[in-house]
């Protein structure tokens, strides 16, 4: 319970940061704009074809009685709009990284300037190679995404269980990656490949659940990941030092003990940064 409300902690401290320093959330809403109008171009698009998608998919049911056929269709074609939106949302933030690596990368710079200065290994690398490095990380999430999201989506047919606890386990998931991508900044900054990235959150699931589960819940609100991606970034920042043991203590809510970082933690200054999983 304590790393989910450090989670949310993050992703609030992260607001904070870029609405006190008015420069760098201007900075950071750029390439999410641009993000935001190729997704919304595509959606649109998912939503009006998606009835031709759900006829082309389920050829069996053209023999079928009324009004199963259009009972059937009706929901794949709700369920594969629905899958594909939380799939965007785990996507927005790796293309619209991408597409502001620069950005980004700066501004989450900025922010571990201002809470206790960047990593002393930390790595350079030219900005192509950093897109090509983000490239493949984010391909490689994205497939790791799909690993639980294709199954959830036919899940999603099963009464009851498929409309209640099918779409929470969806957002759990869609959360945790979000995290996974926001966080490669910062753990791309330390060498930190991929594969470590993911066991680290794994170690700490309710921290990246607490962080990116209400993160992904606003995502679904139109314009809002605009308005929320350059907080998302700062917060991440902080989030990663928390993983690699630089941030000290995480800040407590009035009343409670500081929460201290977890002891032996492997990720930490000396620790195996680029052993992969």
């Amino acid at each position: 319970m304590r790393d989910l409300v450090a989670g949310v902690r993050y992703l609030g401290r992260g607001q904070r940061w870029v609405l006190t320093h008015g420069r760098w959330f201007g900075f950071g809403l750029l390439p999410a704009l641009l993000t935001l109008v190729l997704y919304a171009a595509a959606l649109a698009a998912l939503g009006f074809w998606a009835d031709d998608l759900a006829t082309w998919a389920t050829p069996f049911a053209d023999d079928w009685s009324p009004p199963w056929p259009g009972l059937l269709r009706g929901v794949f074609a709700v369920l594969l709009w629905l899958g594909v939106l939380l799939l965007a949302v785990i996507s927005f933030a790796a293309v619209a990284l991408l597409v502001g690596e620069l950005f980004y990368e700066k501004l989450s710079e900025k922010v571990e300037e201002a809470e206790g200065g960047l990593p002393d290994d930390m790595v350079e690398q030219s900005l192509w190679r950093e897109l090509w490095i983000g490239l493949c990380d984010s391909v490689y999430v994205l497939g790791r995404a799909l690993l639980f999201g294709v199954p959830l989506f036919f899940l999603g047919f099963l009464p009851v269980v498929g409309q209640s606890v099918v779409p929470a386990l969806g957002f759990c998931v869609s959360g945790f990656f979000l995290t996974l991508e926001l966080a490669s900044v910062a753990m791309q900054r330390r060498g930190i490949d991929v594969r470590t990235r993911l066991r680290m959150l794994r170690d700490r699931k309710a921290l990246a659940l607490g962080f990116g589960v209400p993160l992904v819940l606003l995502f679904l609100v139109p314009v809002a990941a605009v308005f929320l991606m350059p907080g998302a970034v700062a917060g991440a920042a902080l989030l990663v030092r928390d993983l690699v043991g630089e941030g000290g203590p995480e800040p407590a809510a009035d009343g409670d003990e500081p929460a201290a970082a977890p002891a032996g933690t492997p990720y930490g200054p000396g620790g195996p940064h680029g052993v992969p999983g």
